[in-house]
């Protein structure tokens, strides 16, 4: 039997979802509809049901989603029930500042150290992870066993730093350099431009 294969934007929805339902549990609120919590991530109802189809049946027609089941339920999918192992490479401006951003590790990801290529020169500041040499990523990358990375080095280093990450056994990569990274079809990469994101936010400016 063949594997389902679900769309990568499919996931994307899912994280939207999980924090609504993460903001809905706060409130206390018990039940929540397909109609509301569609619109609350921006999508059609059609589409909220489509996506969670593809992980299993949820919710009661007419009395919509146990608010704390569907979120339990979509923790064990997006594995946010455990903290999962990140290495950030590049400790210049951008990386420095993700390195202080305590906000990873309230949504379940713990950067364990940085990687430069000249350790001794990051801007790392008051973070508490150590910047080490890219000399020793891939040693500490399979003793710790860490399957995700944030890229935030300069785009002419950027390949051959990707290089050294799946050769190390890195599975995902958040990129924030400008390069459109090669990777083999195993590894997975969201792209973070953000000259883009303000490009294409600049064009609904009047």
């Amino acid at each position: 039997m063949s594997k389902v294969v679900i769309p990568r934007k499919a996931i994307y929805r899912l994280s939207l979802y999980y924090r609504i339902l993460e903001r809905l549990h706060q409130n206390r609120i018990e039940t929540v509809s397909s109609d509301a919590l569609a619109k609350a991530a921006g999508v059609k109802p059609t589409q909220l049901r489509k996506d969670l189809t593809y992980f299993g049946q949820f919710g009661t027609r007419g009395l919509g989603y146990k608010v704390k089941s569907l979120l339990t339920q979509l923790s064990s999918v997006l594995r946010t029930t455990r903290f999962q192992p990140v290495i950030l490479v590049g400790a210049g401006n951008l990386g420095s500042a993700l390195l202080r951003y305590d906000g990873f590790a309230k949504e379940g990801f713990e950067i364990l150290a940085a990687f430069d290529l000249r350790p001794e020169g990051a801007k790392s500041g008051l973070a508490k992870q150590k910047v080490l040499p890219v000399s020793e990523l891939k040693r500490f990358v399979i003793e710790n066993g860490v399957k995700l990375a944030i890229l935030a080095v300069p785009g002419v280093a950027a390949q051959e730093v990707t290089n050294q990450l799946v050769d190390a056994g890195i599975q995902a990569i958040l990129n924030f350099s400008p390069l459109i990274l090669q990777v083999p079809p195993n590894v997975v990469v969201n792209n973070v431009n953000l000259a883009i994101e303000l490009e294409n936010l600049s064009y609904f400016i009047t």
